[in-house]
């Protein structure tokens, strides 16, 4: 295994469909391991159910902000169903659009934040325009540990995010974007403090922009990881290989 997908959603047949055998294939032939992400309970439910069947996929089991009123109270139990979960997300706070009440974000962040707690499991956060409530729930908890998924924002959040000592994922947005501040952003994020991913089927990275994305297109952050800082691939990819690993305990 050359590479981990840190965040995907391969197991989820609202998204994937009948195409999740060929998907998962093309990916274990590129030497690409995955996580399973959910966003909802029964997301998470297909997650752990498809990992217990696939070698070199992980889990990780939550609700999404956005679909937090729907409620999050399997997600206890599912956290202890299976040695392949490994992780609890994808769970935080999105004000970008406004599908769950933020009173009732907050609080599913605050109860699944006690879960990855209780069960000694790091969290894949989603956070989108709502750093300044995130913040004060994440420090309100000890021993947290995680990635900021899908990272978009800005310097002062990654060096937050840093400083209290999260990993930042990058994904297809890294090779596409054309706000040269995130372009730069992302050209200074620490190596070995990031983590690859996809978030298949969603942001398929450049050059393959107009196709579904992939777990096996991770190589392709990875390329242009490698591209943009001056190191090789096998240095990008052995580095964070080594990072996911250690984060998520795989």
């Amino acid at each position: 295994m050359k590479l981990i997908d840190s965040h995907c959603h391969i197991h989820d047949t609202e998204f994937f469909g009948d195409q999740r055998e060929a998907v998962y294939a093309r990916a274990v032939e590129a030497g690409v391991g995955m996580i399973a992400v959910g966003t909802d309970q029964r997301s998470s439910v297909e997650a752990v159910k498809f990992a217990e069947s696939h070698d070199g996929v992980w889990v990780a089991v939550g609700v999404h902000p956005h679909d937090t009123k729907d409620g999050w109270g399997t997600i206890a139990e599912l956290a202890g169903s299976s040695q392949k979960v490994v992780a609890i997300g994808e769970i935080g706070l999105d004000y970008f659009y406004n599908h769950s009440p933020r009173e009732v974000q907050m609080r599913g962040l605050e109860e699944q934040l006690q879960i990855a707690l209780d069960r000694n499991l790091p969290v894949s956060f989603h956070v989108r325009e709502a750093f300044t409530d995130f913040w004060p729930i994440f420090d309100n908890f000890s021993g947290l540990r995680g990635v900021l998924h899908s990272f978009t924002d800005s310097h002062a959040s990654a060096e937050a995010g840093l400083s209290r000592g999260l990993y930042i994922g990058i994904n297809g947005i890294s090779t596409f974007t054309k706000d040269a501040k995130q372009q730069e952003l992302y050209r200074s994020l620490p190596l070995e403090k990031i983590l690859l991913e996809t978030d298949a089927p969603f942001l398929t990275p450049a050059p393959l922009r107009g196709k579904m994305n992939e777990v096996g297109y991770v190589e392709l952050v990875a390329k242009h990881a490698a591209q943009v800082r001056g190191r090789s691939f096998d240095d990008v990819a052995a580095t964070t290989l080594a990072s996911t690993r250690a984060l998520f305990s795989i």
